[in-house]
């Protein structure tokens, strides 16, 4: 008997929704704070946040602090509040009968345990950026959860074109989910 094929899937934009744009527009809305200083903020945050180069905490307090005016208890649920299951994340069961599920994502760890705590026992790995220390579409990511990867076939889903290409160089079979779902119906197909 053959080994299952491995299905590697991202977070945001497949399994859960994105936390962009909505919330940086909601608290550009709220607080009256500039939508392009606050997307100012994300491009120079990005990094050393989803790397884990920062605390969730110190990323509160950098926010905080180039936003004075932006109530932080509600800006944090309000972030989590938008984070929530995609229809895809209902599959996992399903298609973990089939392959050995493993996600690959860049976010942090503290803002999806409520979206991965019903999947966590279909999962074979979980790679997290803000934990692993590096992000898409970095190839160190790719070479930390392809060390649970059999090799012979493997499937990566992921919502954005640029983190598909090395999974391509490294030989990968890949998928665009698109905003519309329909990816979720050739999935199975594609395995």
């Amino acid at each position: 008997m053959s080994s299952k094929p491995d299905l590697v899937l991202d977070i945001a934009g497949v399994l859960a929704t994105n936390l962009s744009p909505h919330f940086w527009n909601d608290l550009s809305l709220k607080f009256e704070v500039p939508y392009e200083k606050l997307i100012q903020f994300k491009k120079e945050t990005r990094k050393e946040l989803w790397t884990g180069e920062i605390t969730e905490k110190d990323f509160w307090l950098k926010l905080n602090t180039s936003f004075p005016s932006v109530e932080l208890n509600y800006a944090k649920s309000k972030l989590k509040s938008i984070i929530k299951p995609l229809p895809a994340l209902k599959q996992i069961p399903l298609w973990s009968q089939y392959a050995n599920i493993h996600l690959l994502s860049n976010h942090r760890i503290e803002w999806i345990q409520h979206i991965l705590a019903e999947v966590k026992p279909y999962m074979k790995s979980i790679t997290i950026s803000g934990e692993a220390g590096c992000c898409k579409p970095d190839r160190a990511i790719y070479l930390k959860v392809g060390r649970y990867l059999d090799k012979k076939h493997i499937l990566f889903v992921d919502d954005q074109e640029k983190n598909l290409k090395e999974a391509r160089n490294l030989g990968w079979n890949t998928l665009l989910a698109d905003t519309e779902g329909a990816w979720v119906e050739k999935v199975v197909c594609s395995l």
